[in-house]
C-alpha cells in the first residue's frame, strides 16, 4: 500500500513551471510525469498558472486559500515530489520557492515536510551555468525539508533542446535522464 491510499499505484506530485504556458520547465515536468504514469503510477500536476496564483506565502496567516490548501493536502498524500524550476538567474523562481516555502504547513504532521519522499529534481536554463547552481540549490531544499534527492537531477539547456506542444523532446539524451530520475522515484518508493 502506498501512502497515498491507492494499492495500485503511488501517487507523484509535480512541482514547477513558469508564468509562461508551455515553458520548457513546465514540458520537462510534464514529460517526467508521463513517464511516471506509463510506469504505472498516478500523478498531479501543479504548474506554472497554478503556482503563480498563489499568494506570498504567510507564516503568520489564519486560513490558507483554497489553492493553498489543495497544494498542501496533496503533497501531504504523495509517494514522491518531482519539482521542476527555471534557472533565474543561478537561482529557483520564485513562485516555485512560494509553493516550497508554503509545506511549511507539514512542519507539525506525522511526516514532516518530505520526510521518507524521494524527490526528483528538474532544472531548465538557456544556457548551462545556472542549471548546476540552481540544481545545487534545490537539493539543499530538498534536504533541509527530510526529502530524498534522486541521485540523477535533470540539467536541460534550452538553448540546445526543444520541447513540442505534447511535451516530447528534441533530445533523446534529456528523455533517459528523466526516464531514469522516475526509476529511481519508483524503485525508492518500492523499497519502502
Amino acid at each position: 500500500m502506498t501512502r497515498s491510499g491507492l494499492s495500485h499505484g503511488p501517487l507523484i506530485v509535480g512541482i514547477g513551471g513558469t508564468t509562461r504556458t508551455g515553458s520548457s520547465t513546465e514540458r520537462a515536468l510534464r514529460l517526467a510525469l508521463s513517464l511516471a504514469q506509463a510506469s504505472g503510477a498516478k500523478t498531479k500536476l501543479f504548474d506554472g498558472d497554478f503556482l503563480s496564483q498563489l499568494p506570498i506565502y504567510d507564516p503568520e496567516m489564519p486560513e490558507r486559500t483554497a489553492s493553498e490548501a489543495e497544494i498542501v493536502r496533496t503533497v501531504r498524500k504523495a509517494d514522491a515530489l518531482i519539482i521542476a524550476s527555471p534557472g533565474y538567474h543561478g537561482g529557483i523562481a520564485g513562485m516555485v520557492k512560494n509553493a516550497i516555502d508554503l509545506l511549511e504547513d507539514t512542519a507539525k504532521d506525522e511526516r514532516v515536510y518530505f520526510d521518507k519522499l524521494p524527490v526528483g529534481l528538474i532544472v531548465t536554463a538557456y544556457g548551462w551555468q545556472a542549471t548546476g547552481s540552481t540544481l545545487a540549490a534545490l537539493r539543499s531544499v530538498v534536504h533541509a525539508m527530510r526529502g530524498w534527492p534522486t541521485p540523477i537531477g535533470v540539467a536541460v539547456n534550452s538553448l540546445e533542446t526543444k520541447f513540442d506542444e505534447q511535451s516530447q523532446c528534441s533530445e533523446e539524451r534529456v528523455v533517459d535522464q528523466l526516464g531514469a530520475m522516475v526509476a529511481q522515484i519508483l524503485w525508492f518508493i518500492g523499497q519502502r
